[in-house]
């Protein structure tokens, strides 16, 4: 179950991602962050800002549209 759950659905590119980044960084080391976008660029954009950090991409799905990442937030 994640700490947080931030619903970014009907955003488009970058707004997804910038809004990722702000929730990720109001968090503390550890905690869990569920991501919810329709923005299919966020398939592709989270999962690489993801990789140029310390956090942790825990999990993805992707249905009707609906794309979800489950994020543990790093040091």
């Amino acid at each position: 179950m994640p700490d947080k759950t931030l619903d970014t659905s009907g955003l488009r590119c970058p707004m997804p991602l910038l809004k990722t980044k702000l929730e990720l960084n109001a968090m503390t080391p550890g905690q869990e962050l569920e991501v919810i976008s329709t923005d299919a660029g966020s398939a592709r954009d989270i999962p690489s800002f993801l990789k140029l950090t310390s956090h942790v991409l825990v999990s993805t799905s992707e249905s009707d549209g609906y794309y979800r990442f489950l994020i543990r937030r790093g040091q």
